[in-house]
């Protein structure tokens, strides 16, 4: 299949590792040339030499007010235009609602909510002039709540409100605006989780992993290639009548509406 994504440029947050590197590798794979935004230059610069395709590298931090600009108009110096923005950074604190302090929900808004918000709005005129597409990597905890993740899924919740409300202007103006909800996925982050779960139950790692999947209702775990790959059918042409959705890439764990 041709996703027709040959030249375009995108701009990816959170790109240094997990999911974003996945997206990254996934659309230069397509031909895009990327821009690739986080706080690590290193990890940054570790993952533009492995990529096929044109590629730069903005290290800086989201959750100051003045970055997101700064990212728009780097992307515009190198590379001219933008046709893609993917709001991928950004995560949570989880813990017991009673201990989370005021700071960490603050911190927790400041990047994945307000630093999207403020990328979506420095990029917008310029997705309006290319007709093209803006995709935020939100998380299933937005739709389903649990009493772990109380921060993470009201953070969720909001960017998907925010992800309708652009896409209702994107009707209008020509860009269409999608969410990719991801259930439980191989990252560091993950590895982090399953590794505490397996030390407090002194189990193994492989067992650690099992029994959580199962806690879950999923048979496994997913890839962060699989979250790219939905990323980029929803950039492509192929997908030029999706507007304003919520794709949950999550095994089945989601069930409700």
């Amino acid at each position: 299949m041709d996703l027709q994504l040959h030249g375009k440029v995108a701009i990816v947050t959170g790109a240094s590792r997990g999911i974003g590197a996945a997206i990254a590798r996934c659309l230069s794979a397509e031909g895009m040339r990327v821009v690739l935004a986080a706080r690590t230059a290193a990890q940054l610069e570790a993952l533009a030499a492995t990529l096929p395709g044109a590629s730069a590298v903005l290290a800086l931090d989201l959750r100051e007010p003045a970055a997101p600009q700064r990212l728009i108009d780097f992307a515009l110096d190198r590379f001219g235009t933008i046709d893609l923005l993917v709001n991928n950074a950004g995560a949570t604190q989880r813990g017991d609602f009673l201990q989370l302090t005021d700071e960490q929900w603050a911190d927790g808004f400041a990047l994945k909510f307000h630093g999207a918000m403020r990328c979506s709005r420095a990029a917008w005129p310029h997705l309006v002039a290319s007709r093209g597409a803006l995709i935020n990597i939100v998380g299933i905890g937005g739709r389903t709540a649990t009493a772990e993740f109380t921060i993470g899924g009201a953070v969720n919740a909001a960017l998907l409100n925010l992800t309708k409300a652009l896409a209702d202007r994107g009707v209008a103006e020509g860009v269409r605006v999608n969410a990719v909800n991801p259930g439980s996925t191989a990252t560091d982050r993950l590895t982090g989780r399953i590794r505490t779960y397996a030390t407090q139950q002194g189990v193994s790692m492989d067992e650690a992993a099992a029994r959580m999947a199962k806690a879950q209702g999923i048979a496994r775990y997913g890839e962060p290639m699989e979250i790219a790959a939905a990323v980029a059918f929803l950039a492509s042409a192929q997908a030029a009548y999706i507007h304003g959705a919520v794709l949950d890439v999550d095994g089945g764990q989601t069930r409700t509406l």
